[in-house]
């Protein structure tokens, strides 16, 4: 089962919900935050802001489409991306935006498209609805990977200084009714671990998210607004040897439709994910980026 914790249970450092976060993180790659400063409320806000830019129509949202890019921001459209090589390309749409580098920051100069500039489509309080929940958002994810070091065995502090350029990505998942006409491999996201490190996804509360158990069954996870879907990516499962868990999730898509807020969080673009002890170093920006290359369509054919 995918247990639910409390944040400022956590952040005190409740015996037996460190005990519980720690079964999670090893055996099952997910749980449930609940209690975090991020309200129901402002998750109800940036849905629906996502839901107004979803709504216009496909010649307003191109006018900020990711596919004229050599990068992941702006809008995705339908079939845009492919996790899983073996379906077909996800019927989902969504929208991506990222941490960006403050104004004289020697990192920009390297020119790396995680850390691209923005691109804002016309839409009244779109931008500042995003950016502040993107902040709220990133201050969650930060006291979770503390909790998840303590979980691990070592200081609370221990990823702080990896993640102070964050290759954070926001993203608004918007899955439309299945189509009648989708067969066995078509998928709102097919099958899937994450590759990054930390997803810390917000939903309208809809069904749709099913999460791969370890005797190979799918279980649904619903989770209302305010309270946080969390699991793991394969980058977080490599840098820790195995001590934390991917596991594998989808949506099938059903009659209605769901709009969902995942945040990637991932960490500075040098950071060294491998394996402790590791020989050869693993960069985590080369490997988000031959992720990207491997999962976009725009950037599959750019390749």
């Amino acid at each position: 089962m995918i247990p639910t914790l409390d944040a400022s249970a956590l952040a005190r450092g409740d015996r037996d919900s460190m005990q519980t976060m720690a079964d999670a993180v090893r055996d099952v790659g997910f749980l449930l935050l609940a209690g975090t400063p991020v309200t129901p409320a402002q998750v109800t806000q940036v849905i629906d802001v996502y839901r107004g830019f979803f709504a216009q129509s496909n010649t307003a949202k191109a006018k900020v489409d990711m596919a004229r890019t050599g990068g992941n921001r702006g809008w995705g459209a339908p079939r845009s991306e492919q996790v899983d090589p073996g379906s077909k390309p996800d019927f989902k749409e969504v929208f991506d935006s990222g941490f960006e580098l403050p104004p004289g920051d020697p990192m920009a100069e390297r020119g790396l498209a995680v850390y691209a500039p923005n691109l804002w489509p016309d839409v009244p309080a779109f931008q500042a609805t995003i950016e502040a929940y993107a902040a709220a958002a990133m201050s969650v994810a930060t006291e979770m990977l503390r909790a998840i070091a303590v979980a691990i065995g070592a200081p609370a502090s221990h990823f702080d200084q990896a993640f102070e350029r964050p290759m954070a990505l926001l993203r608004g998942n918007y899955y439309p009714a299945r189509p009648t006409s989708a067969g066995v491999s078509d998928f709102g996201i097919a099958p899937h671990t994450d590759y990054g490190c930390l997803t810390l996804l917000a939903t309208d509360g809809q069904p749709g998210l099913d999460v791969q158990l370890q005797d190979g069954s799918w279980m649904p996870v619903i989770a209302p607004p305010g309270t946080f879907v969390i699991n793991f990516g394969e980058m977080l499962e490599i840098w820790t040897r195995g001590g934390v868990r991917a596991t594998p999730h989808r949506v099938i898509g059903g009659a209605g439709e769901r709009l969902s807020v995942p945040l990637f969080f991932n960490p500075s673009y040098d950071t060294d994910i491998a394996p402790p002890g590791s020989p050869t170093p693993m960069l985590a920006g080369p490997y988000l980026e031959n992720r990207y290359r491997g999962t976009y369509v725009h950037l599959k054919t750019q390749a």
